[in-house]
């Protein structure tokens, strides 16, 4: 893959600020359900060593902690790590919080058991170095998990329309491309034994209306927030009446609420 247009270090600056403009942690309390699920499915005992790569505000790193394991969290967002260690401790489970990156990080080579991500790693620009890092931080025989948002899902659908609004960096690929089973399957190639990859059904829901739904994400979501500040007033309202259709259309409550079915694939392999 060519180099990111621009740079790679004006890239990761660019990506660090959109991850901490808004307030994720708004977001993530309407997705932790969905994340405290994914964890159940993983083979996570007490005193197993885990990363949580991209961690956000801790909706993985938290679950598994209260499960006896000895819980790291890594992500570029530091206002994010913050939220996480406030949770960590509000909750009385024992998790480290760290800044780094997934393309570059900061841990010996085999030093975890489980190596994890939910619609984290998957953004960073570069998908061959972050398979690279997350097989190189997980021991032989240990588990890489992750949750990928699928491209034909609804929040591949959104990050499509974004893109048409706002032209993605030159060079960079769809990070909706590490939910294509193909494509994620050779991305590790040959570091896993053996690899697993399943549709999961993903509960987009929310106590007020479609259109709401939109401003929410619009305030609170960074790469949302960052698209609106990058178009015209004219721009920004063509793109609030599209991303608007797209939920109502998608919508399937009817009490004034939000419910919308969407999907992310299940990514789960063994370190070879």
């Amino acid at each position: 893959m060519q180099s990111p247009a621009g740079g790679i270090d004006t890239l990761k600056s660019t990506m660090r600020s959109t991850w901490m403009a808004g307030d994720f942690g708004q977001i993530a309390r309407y997705s932790a359900p969905e994340a405290e699920a994914f964890v159940e499915r993983l083979p996570i005992q007490s005193g197993m060593r885990v990363l949580d790569v991209a961690c956000g505000t801790g909706n993985l790193a938290i679950p598994a902690a209260r499960r006896g394991a000895e819980v790291t969290g890594v992500d570029i967002a530091t206002n994010l790590l913050e939220q996480a260690r406030e949770r960590a401790k509000a909750e009385g489970v024992n998790a480290t919080f760290e800044e780094g990156d997934a393309e570059q990080l900061p841990y010996r080579d085999g030093q975890f058991d489980l190596v994890m991500s939910m619609f984290g790693a998957m953004f960073a620009p570069r998908p061959d170095r972050v398979a690279s890092e997350l097989l190189r931080v997980c021991r032989t025989g240990g588990i890489i998990a992750m949750a990928n948002w699928t491209p034909d899902g609804f929040a591949g659908k959104l990050f499509a329309l974004t893109a048409r609004y706002v032209k993605p960096p030159a060079g960079v690929l769809p990070p909706v491309l590490w939910g294509d089973e193909a494509i994620a399957r050779e991305r590790f190639g040959h570091g896993v034994s053996s690899i697993r990859t399943e549709r999961q059904p993903f509960a987009m829901k929310f106590p007020f209306p479609p259109r709401d739904a939109v401003q929410f994400f619009r305030k609170y979501f960074g790469p949302t927030q960052v698209a609106f500040s990058k178009l015209d007033e004219a721009d920004q309202s063509a793109y609030t009446h599209d991303l608007e259709r797209i939920w109502e259309e998608r919508n399937e409550a009817k009490d004034g609420t939000t419910f919308i079915a969407s999907e992310y694939l299940q990514v789960v392999a063994t370190r070879a």
